[in-house]
């Protein structure tokens, strides 16, 4: 039996609704350039006394020294023998040097694999044993180790701005084309071994100058980036699209809630991204200095309707929604000028191409941010394409009566219980909804009788029962949605961007 969303005649809006009023659509180029680091270099060249990119520690770079420190980390790649179209693995914390590292490379037409930090020694061999970088960038000596312990290749600090002998002359830049590759990203392996996302200059260029024109970015906003270098939503959108801006960045090792309301008030920060959790703590604190900032962007994992609301009366910031994925970069937007609509992530960006499975609601995308395939997959890249080359995102997905889109669940977390769909984002919401509940997360586990269970994991403040949880859902959902069982736990466990990793729900520690 579907519990599937019914459409109607739901006209959701078209990419063009997020254009300035006036604008001509058939004037829209998403890849004004030869390729992506050509676009970040003309805008050094053309303010080489403007500062880009600074640190927490006050230090900063202007556009001649970001053009030089990574032409000269090009050189030091390039002294080691890597060449146009060689593979580097870089895992190291968010810095300056990174970001010049990871520059250097890009400018080389080196393929980067930004890894994260938090892996362990079998999650980093799985990756240099598919991936087959020729060297690795790595600031901590643990991982440098598993890194050697896995392949026999040179490891070097992210510190590559400092000449050293062997760094050799200045080697041909920005010499790549738009489908010339230049990431590969590793996706989340939620179901199964992680696969490598190719992403080519022209789709990373494409996703930042959609969010360029649809969040109205420019030169004189300042982005305060605490979001990890390793993840698209740190490193593809707010790195690259602040140098495809031509804005600057203050880049924070970390997520400080006083350092951003500091940011707000002193540094000329404009702009923030952040993920849900961040967003929880501004809720709950003296977030009156966010209404210096233009624009408050969440994204990474979805954010509760009822959060989106907390937040705007403590600080009069009505917080952007957005949606995408490693292998798409942006797809999906609220809009800058018209209704943010808390529960949704919006209309699609410029140049996207958005539809439903009539079947199952699938959400399918194409254009020109979207990747070419899997690193060697070609079976999971078959699989992964529709016949008229719309992407597979593994996305349940609905249109409210606005047309926007809001997500549903993903497609394997679908739970069928009892022969009824139960979509786990719409019990989780309704589990927030009590005043004693911090956060929750809903699976679905096997059971005889009901096929799956929904089975409900909730942090709480300690003065509520599962029983009392589960009476509560089933005053605002239909009977078959309420959960079997709940268990109290004292942290739902997450990853470094703050998603909730479902697959170590039955491990987190429970309380009472």
């Amino acid at each position: 039996m579907s519990d599937a969303p019914a459409q109607g005649t739901v006209h959701p809006p078209t990419w063009e609704a997020h254009l300035p009023p006036g604008t001509d659509p058939a004037t829209v180029a998403l890849t004004p350039a030869a390729n992506l680091t050509a676009r970040w270099v003309a805008h050094w060249r053309a303010r080489p006394s403007d500062v880009f990119l600074l640190d927490d520690h006050g230090d900063s770079l202007s556009g001649a020294e970001l053009d030089a420190a990574s032409a000269t980390a090009a050189g030091r790649l390039a002294g080691r023998g890597l060449r146009a179209g060689d593979r580097v693995l870089i895992s190291c914390g968010s810095s300056l040097e990174l970001a010049i590292a990871h520059i250097g490379a890009l400018r080389l037409g080196l393929v980067v694999i930004p890894a994260n930090t938090a892996y362990r020694a079998e999650e980093l061999a799985h990756i240099i044993g598919d991936a087959e970088p020729r060297l690795a960038i790595i600031d901590d000596p643990e991982r440098a180790g598993w890194v050697r312990q896995a392949a026999p290749i040179e490891v070097l600090a992210p510190e590559l701005a400092v000449a050293d002998a062997d760094g050799g002359g200045l080697p041909a830049l920005d010499a790549t084309t738009l489908e010339s590759p230049a990431l590969i990203g590793y996706t989340s392996g939620t179901t199964g071994r992680p696969k490598g996302a190719v992403l080519s200059h022209g789709n990373l260029l494409a996703s930042v100058e959609a969010v360029r024109i649809a969040w109205r970015w420019t030169p004189s906003d300042r982005l305060w980036l605490c979001l990890p270098l390793f993840h698209m939503h740190g490193l593809g959108v707010g790195l690259h699209g602040t140098l495809a801006v031509g804005a600057s960045a203050v880049i924070s090792a970390r997520f400080d809630l006083d350092a951003l309301l500091d940011a707000a008030r002193q540094r000329r920060a404009t702009m923030f991204f952040g993920v849900p959790t961040m967003y929880s703590r501004l809720a709950a604190a003296d977030a009156g200095a966010l209404a210096n900032l233009r624009l408050l962007v969440s994204g990474s994992a979805p954010l509760p309707a009822d959060l989106h609301r907390a937040l705007e009366q403590a600080s009069g910031a009505r917080v952007l929604e957005r949606y995408g994925m490693t292998e798409t970069a942006m797809l999906v937007s609220n809009p800058f000028d018209g209704d943010r609509r808390p529960g949704t992530v919006g209309i699609p960006l410029p140049g996207v191409e958005l539809r439903l499975d009539a079947a199952t609601s699938e959400v399918l995308v194409k254009g020109p941010n979207v990747f070419g395939g899997y690193l060697g997959r070609p079976d999971a890249n078959a699989e992964a394409f529709t016949a008229d080359g719309f992407f597979h995102t593994g996305d349940v997905g609905e249109y409210d009566e606005a047309g926007y889109l809001k997500l549903v669940a993903r497609m394997k977390e679908l739970i069928i219980s009892g022969g009824y769909n139960v979509y786990p984002r719409e019990v989780e919401d309704a589990l927030r909804l009590h005043p004693a509940v911090h956060d929750a997360a809903v699976v679905g586990e096997a059971d005889p009788e009901w096929g799956e269970a929904v089975t409900a994991y909730c942090e709480t403040d300690g003065s509520v029962s599962g029983e009392e949880l589960i009476a509560f859902v089933g005053e605002h959902l239909a009977r078959y949605k309420r959960p079997k069982r709940v268990s109290i736990v004292s942290a739902l466990p997450r990853n470094a961007m703050g998603k909730v990793v479902k697959a170590s729900l039955a491990d987190a520690p429970t309380t009472g």
